[in-house]
């Protein structure tokens, strides 16, 4: 099986790091090796892949709303999941320009 790579940068990715953007309803992924590469992806009109997220996130009430601007998300949301060994931690947002805004300002550890 191929290793997945960096859609921004190319750098290969194992399973257990990196991050995966994932639009649900559409069924369209992204993967990134650093929290930062997510920004000049979103800025220049993210270019999705086709598929689903190999690994379905634990279902949290968090992911009900956007870690960006704190309103539910619905059906219709972007996820971020964070690969971090056998660690998944996962955030929700509106759209890509509101994981764009997040990933900017440092994400989680703003």
């Amino acid at each position: 099986m191929a290793r997945e790579r960096c859609d921004w940068c190319g750098k290969a990715l194992g399973p257990d790091e990196g991050y995966r953007a994932a639009e649900e309803p559409g069924e369209r992924l992204g993967a990134f090796c650093r929290l930062e590469h997510v920004v000049p992806w979103a800025m220049q009109g993210p270019h999705w892949r086709a598929g689903t997220l190999p690994e379905r996130p634990r279902q949290d009430a968090a992911l009900g709303a956007c870690a960006e601007c704190g309103a539910a998300v619905g059906d219709t949301r972007v996820l971020l999941v964070h690969h971090r060994g056998e660690h998944r931690v996962a955030d929700a947002f509106c759209g890509v320009d509101h994981l764009r805004a997040w990933a900017h300002a440092g994400g989680r550890w703003r």
